[in-house]
């Protein structure tokens, strides 16, 4: 029928089947959704995502051999995957991994341990081009992790060129790393999302930033936001 959509098409990973089998049930459970390929490690992962051309790859970290952070990034490295979003699965007690993933390519994380009806919810979030970057906790998360000490320099995403932003740019790139989405954030600016969705495509391409999470990587790491605040520097 012409009138129906295409459902999600969803590349599950995780190397316990245990673990696998139960996300295929959930997501197959969705009327919206398909599952296209369970993989148990991060190369066949990669290779599944290239036979499939899943929308949406919910991806596990910690896995042996290759490991999610360098399947996202060979995913999202590959020029024939342009239109996979990586979705990643993490703990709390693994904070770093959010970061890396995120510079790696991913579009959003979640704990592992979230409600069955959050991850659909993130895997159409995704799959719509939105990263997943709620306000509240994940972008706290996020500006924690970068804060930190232990964090190693990337040369993956480019972290200069903030300064060729115009002032209303730079203060719709604070509320985007603090997770707010376009409606929100025009909101808060007064101006319309239509405005806002402009203003924002224009600084990715300034910026040279894939998709919305790799933007707010960037403005706490460029120190346009300080993190903790997100509030654009003057």
């Amino acid at each position: 029928m012409s009138g129906t959509k295409r459902p999600i098409r969803v590349l599950l990973v995780d190397d316990q089947l245990l673990v696998l089998a139960s996300f295929a049930m959930l997501v197959e459970s969705a009327a919206d959704m398909a599952v296209v390929g369970q993989a148990t490690g991060g190369a066949q992962a990669v290779e599944m995502a290239r036979s499939s051309l899943p929308d949406v790859v919910v991806m596990d970290v910690r896995m042996p051999g290759l490991d999610g952070i360098e399947a996202t990034r060979l995913i999202a490295a590959d020029e024939s995957l342009h239109s996979v979003k990586v979705l990643v699965l993490t703990t709390y007690d693994t904070d770093d991994y959010v970061v890396d993933a995120l510079r790696a390519g991913a579009s959003g994380f979640l704990v592992k341990d979230t409600r069955p009806a959050d991850l659909l919810s993130a895997i159409r979030t995704v799959a719509a081009g939105d990263a997943l970057l709620s306000p509240g906790p994940t972008a706290r998360l996020i500006a924690r992790v970068l804060s930190g000490p232990s964090l190693a320099p990337t040369a993956r995403i480019p972290t200069k060129g903030t300064e060729k932003l115009t002032e209303r740019e730079r203060q719709v790139l604070a509320l985007v790393a603090r997770g707010l989405n376009n409606t929100d954030a025009a909101a808060a600016l007064g101006l319309s999302p239509l405005t806002t969705k402009t203003h924002v495509s224009r600084i990715m391409g300034k910026l040279g930033a894939r998709d919305r999470a790799q933007l707010v990587i960037i403005a706490y790491e460029s120190g346009l936001v300080v993190p903790g605040t997100a509030q654009a520097r003057p």
